[in-house]
Parts: C-alpha cells; sequence; structure tokens
C-alpha cells in the first residue's frame, strides 16, 4: 500500500526548514541511521524516497509537523 501524499513531498521545504534551524545534514543522516551524509543528501535532491519511518524522524529533528513536508495541494 503506498500513501498517496509522498507523490507531494516539498523537499525545497524540507531543505529550508533544515537550514532555519541550522541543522546540518549530517547530523540528520546520523539520526536516520546512514553511515554517510549522502544517504539523506540524496533524500534532499529528489533521488531517493523519503519513507514513513525517515520522515518521522526528520519531523523530531526539525520540531516540526511530518504534514509540513508535503506540498499544498
Amino acid at each position: 500500500m503506498t500513501n498517496h501524499l509522498e507523490e507531494n513531498i516539498n523537499i525545497k521545504k524540507i531543505r529550508s526548514l533544515r537550514l532555519e534551524r541550522g541543522i546540518t545534514q549530517a547530523f540528520i543522516a546520523r539520526k536516520m541511521g546512514y553511515k554517510s551524509t549522502s544517504g539523506y543528501s540524496n533524500i534532499e535532491k529528489g533521488k531517493v524516497r523519503l519513507s514513513y519511518k525517515n520522515a518521522m524522524i526528520l519531523s523530531q529533528v526539525l520540531m516540526c509537523n511530518i504534514t509540513d513536508f508535503y506540498q499544498e495541494v
């Protein structure tokens, strides 16, 4: 079962939220369990889909609601 919202992820907003809070990609990558920054960087570049599990981790790190990652439709 796929979530219809995963197609509407706003990666520019995710990057903006991260930069506003002064959080590095490396910090988020470690929180998500990646061994290198590129694991998370590929999410911000849109090369890799943001999983629900990682969206939950990201929302905690960025101190926001998971729905903040989705584009308004």
